[in-house]
């Protein structure tokens, strides 16, 4: 089936209707990372920024942005999300943050989009938190790593190669 499934007979935006599917265990692993100077890594590690915990305020920022997401991203159905976790990996050798937001529900709808809305939003919580410190910070490699549960089954990402 390669037909887009947001769009009806008419070709208008439309809802999946999901009435039909069964209730199963969905998943879904999304990462990214936001690029800083040594004044950024500083303060977060040393908890120094002026607008205080960056990571703690973040990670409640990517919470409520999965929690969120069918109100920012249209067609995307509400959700009764039973685990929002987000997670941060401090990499001074690389002079990064990388983020990991998990979800997961038992419902007839996968949560690839609130994973992904959830690593975004801890990200931008970042910058948003540091830009006086620094506003060359470089927000990338957001994609999803995982998602299990519904009719697709499993996938794992492998590196692209564009």
């Amino acid at each position: 089936m390669n037909r887009l499934t947001h769009v009806n007979e008419k070709g208008e935006a439309a809802m999946v209707d999901v009435t039909a599917k069964d209730d199963t265990v969905r998943y879904a692993r999304a990462t990214g990372c936001i690029r800083v100077g040594d004044e950024v890594l500083k303060a977060v590690e040393e908890g120094s920024v002026a607008k205080g915990d960056v990571l703690g305020t973040a990670r409640i920022a990517g919470i409520m942005a999965a929690k969120k997401t069918p109100e920012l991203i249209p067609l995307c159905h509400p959700l009764m999300l039973t685990k929002v976790a987000v997670d941060f990996e401090v990499c001074p050798d690389k002079k990064e943050i990388r983020c990991t937001c998990e979800v997961r529900l038992t419902g007839k709808t996968g949560v690839e989009m609130e994973a992904l809305t959830g690593v975004s939003v801890a990200l931008l919580t970042i910058y948003d938190m540091c830009k006086a410190i620094d506003k060359t910070m470089e927000i990338s490699d957001i994609r999803l790593e995982e998602k299990s549960g519904g009719k697709s089954g499993t996938y794992l990402r492998k590196e692209m190669s564009f």
